[in-house]
């Protein structure tokens, strides 16, 4: 793994988080349990800090990172992600909140001081930009983002399920590397 300190502020990941070897994760990042980081991805928190929840998974080649407080924002922008977050691949995700239940689709970005509450599903390629607030239940496409519609029952049951995918999943990775 690829884990580096910065400032001396060390990463915090829990015993049970799958990280990739080829991931970098580095400075003021805290992993929560059974969450995974897979191939590729970089988790920065050098200059702001990183939280990352419960059962959460980054995919491939996704990007974390904040903003600094400084003159033009007085306290900056940490990146705040909550539990059973499903982040697909080559997202970004730069000094926003993601709250708990919320499906990330491939390479969507999601910009400084947006706000996605829980149980939200923001499409692939989907652009969120400075400052917006996604409400909960929804669906949000387009660039920029824009609320198409409710989401089904079915789709709400996908946040547990996808969740629960990856934990089995980075669990079975963690005992190849220890057994």
């Amino acid at each position: 793994m690829n884990i580096r300190s910065h400032r001396g502020k060390q990463p915090h990941i829990e015993r049970d988080v799958y990280v990739d070897p080829s991931a970098v994760v580095i400075g003021d990042v805290k992993i929560g349990e059974q969450s995974s980081v897979w191939p590729l991805t970089v988790i920065r928190g050098d200059i702001h800090r990183i939280r990352i929840g419960k059962r959460t998974s980054v995919q491939d080649g996704s990007v974390l990172h904040v903003t600094h407080a400084g003159p033009y924002n007085p306290d900056g922008y940490p990146l705040l992600i909550g539990d059973d977050v499903t982040i697909a691949h080559k997202v970004m995700l730069h000094g926003c909140t993601i709250g708990n239940r919320v499906l990330v689709g491939m390479a969507a970005i999601i910009m400084d001081g947006a706000v996605v509450e829980d149980e939200v599903v923001i499409g692939a390629g989907t652009l969120v930009p400075p400052g917006k607030v996604l409400a909960s239940g929804h669906l949000y496409l387009g660039s920029p983002a824009r609320q198409v519609r409710p989401l089904s029952e079915k789709e709400m049951s996908f946040f547990g399920y996808t969740s629960k995918r990856y934990v089995d999943l980075a669990a079975e990775y963690l005992e190849s590397f220890n057994g």
